[in-house]
């Protein structure tokens, strides 16, 4: 592989923001794996955000890649699973497996899409140095004849009609929205995009918490939701507190810790097979490795607010809950999925489209 961008390249990145800013080129933000795609003729490599490479796990993108994509180009877009019109990033999660043949049985049930939001180079030419206007320019040109499985992002610079993206598109499975400056050059690794992402928050029941990496000191806690049938599910963590905040919360769960789990709705969270009915802190998986997955106990009535983006599959957080207040008001019991407020539905053929 020879191109005037070559491997490794750290995906340009953003900074969050509260509102939609004024002024910018917008497009949707997908919820899948960032992904740079370098095509040299039959040659196509797939790297993620961190620069490790992904293209043994999307066979079927890959042969899609080579029939609609120019012959030499660099672009940076997302890898994404749509299923019933909307994004399902558990069913993306799955494709990362170490078996070829569960790898192949994947490419076939659940096949992979890509979105191109910029492109890098095209032939010999880099456009790192380009303005984002001219690089989205090119990468229409270069996309003009393509097709599913690869899509060309949708992008405006009407921020009315970005607003009507950020609400509709989130029933699709969408993040937010990205803003960027028209006059935008290609920079690795560095936050000048800017992110507007959806934020709810929930009152959830904190059952337990893991120690932070740099000792005894609590890392997050483990929140629950009550379901129909009154079990306890494990929904996510909330974190991000400072280190003086992270001792702190040592001495004041000390009252709720549990010596002995047994009386506690997650006490079989060891039993591998008890995670298929129920949901628990500490499930193996290809994601965690060797991970240290152990928990401390607390007795399930402690009660607090946290802020989330968005639901995956309407069982968990997404991403990890930010912490806002305690709840002393509030019984755990109350604390169910039914508070969860759920975007109206948006087919996400409707966004490509």
């Amino acid at each position: 592989m020879d191109l005037p961008v070559m491997p490794p390249v750290r995906p340009m990145l953003a900074k969050s923001a509260a509102r939609i800013p004024a002024g910018m080129h917008y497009e949707a933000k997908w919820d899948g794996f960032r992904a740079i795609v370098f095509r040299d003729g039959p040659e196509i490599e797939l790297t993620s955000r961190t620069t490790k490479s992904l293209t043994r796990y999307f066979p079927e993108l890959v042969a899609a890649l080579a029939e609609r994509l120019p012959e030499r180009c660099v672009l940076d877009g997302e890898i994404v699973i749509a299923r019933d019109g909307r994004l399902d990033f558990d069913a993306l999660s799955e494709r990362i497996h170490p078996a070829e043949s569960r790898v192949r049985t994947l490419a076939e049930r659940t096949p992979a899409s890509f979105v191109a939001f910029d492109v890098l180079a095209l032939g010999d030419e880099s456009l790192t140095e380009a303005p984002l206007t001219e690089r989205r320019r090119r990468l229409e040109e270069a996309l003009a004849g393509t097709s599913a499985p690869v899509h060309l992002a949708p992008a405006t610079t009407d921020a009315e009609l970005a607003g009507r993206w950020f609400e509709q598109f989130e029933g699709a499975g969408l993040d937010g929205i990205v803003a960027k400056s028209p006059e935008l050059r290609y920079r690795q690794d560095e936050r000048l995009m800017i992110k507007v992402k959806h934020e709810r928050t929930a009152d959830c029941v904190v059952a337990g918490y893991r120690f932070h990496k740099s000792g005894q000191v609590v890392g997050s806690l483990l929140l629950g939701l009550y379901d129909d049938q009154g079990a306890l599910q494990h929904v996510g963590v909330c974190a991000a507190f400072t280190m003086k905040r992270r001792t702190e919360l040592v001495a004041e769960l000390e009252p709720l810790r549990m010596d002995d789990i047994a009386g506690h709705p997650w006490a079989a969270w060891g039993d591998q097979s008890a995670h298929e009915a129920k949901r628990m802190p500490g499930a193996t998986s290809r994601w965690t490795g060797k991970k240290d997955l152990s928990w401390v106990a607390l007795r399930p009535d402690l009660v607090c607010e946290v802020a989330y983006d968005h639901m995956e599959n309407g069982a968990r957080f997404r991403h990890t809950a930010r912490f806002r207040r305690w709840r002393p008001d509030r019984e755990p019991e109350s604390c169910t999925y039914a508070q969860l407020e759920e975007p109206v539905s948006f087919d996400l053929a409707d966004v490509l489209r």
